[in-house]
C-alpha cells in the first residue's frame, strides 16, 4: 500500500469519526437497563457513609409514625389501655424501624413474642384462639434471613405469598458465637415488603435504583469540594523562571506557596508580577439543580425534605410537599394500617392483656392516623378566608342552610383548626368562581 492510500484510508476513518451507532459511540456503548445488585455490605457502606442516603432512608418512616395514630372505639377505656399496651411494646419505634429497613434492604420485619396456652414450634402458625399474652416486638431486617420460602403454585389462592422464612438465630458475646437457625411462619411476623421483582423472594432495596444518581451526586460533591479549594490561586511570572533548574524550581514553589498564602505581603522584584486567579463557576447552579431535581424525583421526596426540612410544617406554596405528605398518608393506609390491626386484634384475643379475651369482630373500632402536617400562619389565614368565601357563596344560593353550615364549621368544640379540602388555594379560587359565576346567570335570567 503506497503514500496515497493509506491517507485515504487515513481519510475515511476520520471522516466516520464518532459517528451514531458505531463502536465508538458513546451514547451506544451506554446501555441501559444493565441492573446492579447491592450486597448487604455495600448497602451498609453507602448507608454509613452519607448522609442525604440516611435521610432518604429515614425520614419516610418517621413521618408515618410521628404523629402515630388514634384508636377509636365506643369502649374509651379500652382504647386507653390498648394504647398504653402498645406503648409498652415500643410499637411506635418498631414500626418506625420495620418500615427504614423496608427501604434500605427491601423487607422489614418485626417478631411477635407471644405467649401461648400450648405448646408451639416458631414454625406452627399462630394459634389466635391460644394467646395468652403479647410479651414484645422486635424489628430486623432481611439481614437476619437465610431463605425466603415462597407459595409458587399458581393455582392456589396464597400464590406469590410468603409462608415460611429460615432465620438466622445467632447469639454472639464477644469473640464467641453460637450459630443457630430456625424455620419461622410468617404468621408470626410482620412483614413490609413495597418493591419485589416477580422473580425473585427479596425485595428490593431503595439503593439499587438510586446507585446511579447517588453516584453522580457523590461526584458533584467531591468536584464542589475542589473547586472551593482551588477556587483562588497566584500566578508568579519572573525571566529568571527558565534558569532554574528542577529541584530549584520545586524549591521556590514550596517557599512561594508558604509565604503567599500565610503573609498579606509580598515581596517581590522590579521585572517580576503576582497575579490571582479565580475559578469559573458559570453554570454550575444549573448543574447541581439537575443533580437535586433527579435525586428528587428518584426518591420521590422534596428537596426540602430531603435536606431535612422542619417536619410537619408547610407553607402554601409547597405542593409538592404536601403532595408528599398525601403518598405517606396512603402508605400508613395501605402498608402499615394492616399490620396495626393484627397487632390489636392480637391485644383483644390475648386472655392476659386486657382483662380477657375479646372477639374483634363483637366490637367496633377503627384507627384513624393522626394529620402529618400543618401550614404556617399566614397560609392558614389565606385558607379560612377562602373557605369563609365560599361558605358564603353557598348560603346566598341556598345550597346549605346557616345552621348546618354553623354545626358544620364549629361544632360543639368551637372553630375547627381542620378543613376538609383536595387541594391548594388555588382550587377554592376556582370553586367559588365557578359557583359565583352559576348565581350570577341565575340572577339574570330570573
Amino acid at each position: 500500500m503506497n503514500s496515497l492510500e493509506r491517507a485515504k484510508e487515513m481519510r475515511n476513518d476520520f471522516m466516520k469519526g464518532h459517528g451514531k451507532a458505531n463502536n465508538k459511540d458513546k451514547l451506544t456503548r451506554q446501555v441501559p437497563g444493565v441492573r446492579r445488585k447491592l450486597s448487604h455490605d455495600e448497602i451498609t457502606a453507602l448507608y454509613a457513609d452519607n448522609r442525604i442516603v440516611q435521610n432518604i432512608i429515614d425520614i419516610p418512616a418517621e413521618d408515618m409514625t410521628r404523629n402515630w395514630f388514634t384508636l377509636r372505639m365506643k369502649d374509651e377505656q379500652l382504647a386507653r389501655d390498648i394504647m398504653s399496651k402498645l406503648a409498652d411494646l415500643k410499637a411506635k419505634n418498631a414500626f418506625k424501624k420495620m418500615r427504614s429497613y423496608e427501604r434500605l434492604r427491601g423487607d422489614g420485619f418485626i417478631s411477635l413474642g407471644v405467649t401461648q396456652a400450648n405448646k408451639f414450634k416458631l414454625s406452627d402458625s399462630l394459634d389466635m384462639n391460644k394467646l395468652y399474652s403479647v410479651d414484645y416486638l422486635h424489628a430486623f431486617s432481611s439481614l437476619k434471613v437465610n431463605e425466603f420460602l415462597i407459595n409458587e403454585d399458581v393455582f392456589d389462592i396464597r400464590y406469590g405469598q410468603l409462608e415460611q422464612l429460615r432465620i438466622n438465630r445467632a447469639s454472639r458475646n464477644g469473640i464467641q458465637s453460637v450459630e443457630s437457625e430456625s424455620s419461622v411462619h410468617i404468621s408470626r411476623l410482620l412483614h413490609d415488603q413495597t418493591r419485589r421483582l416477580e422473580d425473585e423472594c427479596q425485595g428490593q432495596s431503595l439503593l439499587e435504583p438510586l446507585y446511579d444518581i447517588l453516584t453522580v451526586f457523590d461526584t458533584a460533591l467531591w468536584s464542589v469540594g475542589q473547586i472551593l479549594h482551588d477556587f483562588t490561586f497566584k500566578v508568579y511570572e519572573s525571566k529568571d523562571i527558565e534558569d532554574l533548574s528542577t529541584e530549584d524550581k520545586q524549591q521556590l514553589s514550596m517557599i512561594m506557596d508558604f509565604m503567599f498564602r500565610t503573609e498579606a505581603l509580598a515581596m517581590i522584584g522590579k521585572d517580576e508580577s503576582l497575579t490571582k486567579q479565580n475559578t469559573s463557576v458559570a453554570g454550575i447552579k444549573d448543574l447541581l439543580d439537575f443533580v437535586w431535581d433527579y435525586l428528587s424525583g428518584a426518591a420521590r421526596m422534596p428537596k426540602t425534605v430531603i435536606k431535612g426540612q422542619e417536619a410537619g410544617t408547610i407553607t402554601g406554596a409547597q405542593y409538592d410537599v404536601m403532595n408528599y405528605y398525601s403518598r405517606i398518608v396512603a402508605d400508613q393506609e395501605n402498608e402499615m394500617k394492616p399490620h396495626l390491626e393484627k397487632l390489636i386484634r392480637m391485644l383483644l384475643m390475648s386472655e392476659k392483656e386486657l382483662g380477657g379475651r375479646i372477639d374483634p369482630d363483637s366490637i367496633e373500632w377503627e384507627i384513624k392516623f393522626n394529620p402529618l402536617w400543618n401550614v404556617d400562619s399566614k397560609t392558614d389565614a389565606e385558607i379560612r378566608k377562602l373557605v369563609a368565601e365560599t361558605d358564603q357563596i353557598y348560603l346566598v344560593n341556598g345550597i346549605i342552610e346557616a345552621d348546618e353550615l354553623r354545626e358544620k364549621r364549629f361544632g360543639q368544640f368551637g372553630l375547627s383548626n381542620e378543613f376538609k379540602f383536595s387541594g391548594d388555594d388555588a382550587h377554592w379560587k376556582q370553586v367559588a368562581e365557578e359557583v359565583y359565576t352559576a348565581w350570577k346567570e341565575r340572577g339574570s335570567n330570573g
